[in-house]
C-alpha cells in the first residue's frame, strides 16, 4: 500500500470564494451575528465577567454554546480572554477596544428592539424584564476612546 497522498493536479476543483465576501454587511453579520453574540457583548460592555457569570448573565445558553461564541468572538478580537493565574483560576471577558466599535450598533439595535417589541406586542412586553435583563440603555460615551 502506498503512503502517496500526492493527488494529481486539477483532480479537485478549488472552493469558490463567498459570494458576499466583500460585503460590508456580511462582515458585521459574521463578527456579531447570531443568537447570542450580542448579547454576550452587552453584558461585556456593562462589565467584564468570568465564564460562570456570563452563563448565568446569558442564560438560557450552554456550557458549549458560550465556549464556542466566547472564542469566535476573542477571534474577531471583539473580547479579551484574561486569566487571573494557573489554571483553573477563574478566566475574565472584556470588551477589547475594538469590541467598543461595536456599542453604538448594539445601541442602536436595543433601541430599534424595543420600538418593535412595543410594537408587535404593546408597551406591556416591551417594558417587561426579561431573564436576559437587557432593556438598559447602554452608556456608549463612558466607552469611546477619545
Amino acid at each position: 500500500m502506498s503512503n502517496d497522498k500526492t493527488a494529481p493536479a486539477g483532480a479537485y476543483p478549488l472552493a469558490k470564494p463567498h459570494p458576499l465576501a466583500d460585503c460590508p454587511l456580511h462582515a458585521a453579520f459574521s463578527a456579531v451575528g447570531g443568537k447570542w453574540k450580542l448579547t454576550i457583548l452587552y453584558w461585556l460592555a456593562r462589565e467584564s465577567h468570568h465564564f460562570s457569570g456570563l452563563l448565568r448573565r446569558v442564560a438560557p445558553i450552554s456550557h458549549k454554546v458560550l465556549t464556542e461564541q466566547l472564542r469566535e468572538l476573542e477571534a474577531d478580537e471583539l473580547i479579551e480572554r484574561l486569566q487571573t493565574g494557573p489554571a483553573p483560576a477563574p478566566v475574565h471577558y472584556r470588551l477589547s477596544d475594538y469590541g467598543r466599535t461595536v456599542l453604538p450598533l448594539m445601541e442602536n439595535a436595543r433601541i430599534w428592539g424595543l420600538a418593535h417589541l412595543q410594537r408587535a406586542g404593546g408597551a406591556d412586553r416591551a417594558s417587561s424584564t426579561s431573564a436576559l435583563g437587557c432593556a438598559e440603555m447602554l452608556a456608549i460615551g463612558a466607552h469611546e476612546a477619545g
